[in-house]
């Protein structure tokens, strides 16, 4: 089998592991003495409540879910609306107040469904009173091209929210809530995941603070108001309106990651599944992985080729240049600058929902020939990542994967297959 095709492959295994209808229907409830609600939100949202309904039996009395444009997923009894991501709008602000106001009013017999996924954050900007969407605008893209990491980014959302934090199951009390959830986080930290609207949350604003210092963000007053005098402040894990809440992870990095190692091992390829939570710079985190895959290619240390290393996360991007950013295709064109074009690596990374940055495009490929390509068609490579113009390059070269939307997000996909 070709090294891109077995890469591929692994990908593919990764992304059907965590897709809703592999997942949602052995974590069924049980029916409730009250009325059922769904509710959820993240770019899995809609086919996580599509699986829903095709498995569940029982009455939905009402249902709400909010996806990123273009990861619609008809349903019959559930509705679907649509809002932007990673950048938030007025659609994601009306489908959050919705939200709420659905699930106000209920009871102790009722039960709310919550079907929560990557980029649920964005897509439910809601904010506090006094907060404005065109600040919480704003500061996204700060937050987006500072090198934050997501638990940091999702620390701020929490504190400037009016639905996450634990918000949105303090909203349902006294009804019981149960959260079936994909995380797309490092850790799978439940308060991370979509910020956390149905748990608690230990951060404070005051961490808050301290995240938009460590950056130099400026903020406009009345943010800087709403966190400083503790008018943020999220709903922690000791409140007694969250005794009825349940939280499932049901499609994590790790399960993905050894989706694909199955693969690997398959086509008789050692897989090593080195983490499913690398966080760092991209093309710090590729300088580190191509010494490791140096050193086995080499030195068959600390184990020997035929082998794939296989990593999950979410690395992070600090926009200089006037690049397109793109984790994955930093990561990559670090990576093949490391490497020098060492022969018999090859390399894979990519986005599980099948985004990469803010471009519609999941991820790279990665071969002993591509620099000498580049330099053929008068791409210098170094530049390309001095500009961070990951995406561009990878273009040019025609080395791209686009998958369109997978419906699905546990995060970012890396592979560096070493033949011999």
């Amino acid at each position: 089998m070709e090294p891109r095709e077995l890469l591929q492959q692994m990908f593919e295994a990764a992304v059907q592991s965590a897709r809703p209808e592999c997942c949602v229907p052995c974590h069924l409830p049980e029916p409730p003495k009250g009325k059922l609600v769904v509710i959820g939100a993240g770019k899995a949202s809609a086919a996580m409540a599509r699986a829903f309904e095709d498995a569940w039996g029982g009455e939905i009395h009402a249902g709400l879910v909010v996806t990123r444009y273009g990861y619609e997923v008809p349903c019959r009894r559930i509705e679907v609306v649509s809002a932007a991501h990673p950048v938030p709008d007025q659609a994601g602000c009306a489908a959050a107040a919705r939200m709420l106001e659905l699930v106000r009013g209920l009871g102790g017999d009722d039960l709310v469904l919550c079907l929560i996924s990557g980029g649920g954050s964005a897509l439910t900007p809601l904010p506090l009173p006094g907060v404005t969407l065109e600040q919480k605008q704003a500061l996204s893209r700060e937050l987006l091209r500072c090198g934050a990491t997501i638990s940091e980014i999702n620390c701020v959302r929490r504190h400037l929210s009016a639905i996450k934090g634990g918000r949105l199951a303090a909203a349902c009390h006294p009804a019981r809530v149960l959260t079936l959830a994909i995380s797309d986080v490092p850790g799978d930290n439940p308060a991370d995941i979509a910020s956390g609207p149905t748990v608690g949350d230990a951060t404070t604003c005051h961490d808050a603070l301290a995240i938009l210092e460590r950056y130099r963000i400026s903020l406009p007053e009345p943010l800087r108001d709403c966190l400083a005098s503790g008018a943020g402040e999220s709903v922690k894990p000791d409140d007694p309106r969250l005794r009825g809440a349940q939280f499932r992870l049901i499609a994590t990095p790790q399960a993905a990651l050894e989706a694909a190692a199955r693969v690997a091992h398959g086509r008789g390829v050692t897989p090593h599944i080195l983490s499913d939570r690398i966080e760092g710079e991209a093309r710090e985190v590729a300088k580190a992985l191509a010494a490791v895959a140096l050193q086995v290619a080499r030195r068959r240390q600390p184990f020997g080729p035929p082998c794939v290393l296989l990593s999950g996360g979410e690395t992070t991007v600090t926009v200089r240049g006037g690049g397109r950013g793109g984790r994955n295709v930093e990561f990559l064109l670090a990576l093949a600058l490391a490497l020098e074009g060492e022969q018999g690596i090859y390399a894979f990374s990519g986005d599980t929902d099948g985004v990469d940055g803010q471009e519609e495009v999941a991820g790279a490929f990665v071969g002993p020939e591509l620099l000498r390509r580049a330099w053929e068609m008068g791409i210098n490579p170094k530049r390309s990542l001095d500009d961070n113009d990951g995406h561009g390059f990878f273009e040019a070269l025609g080395e791209t994967l686009v998958t369109g939307p997978t419906l699905t997000n546990v995060n970012d996909f890396r592979a560096i297959l070493i033949t011999g």
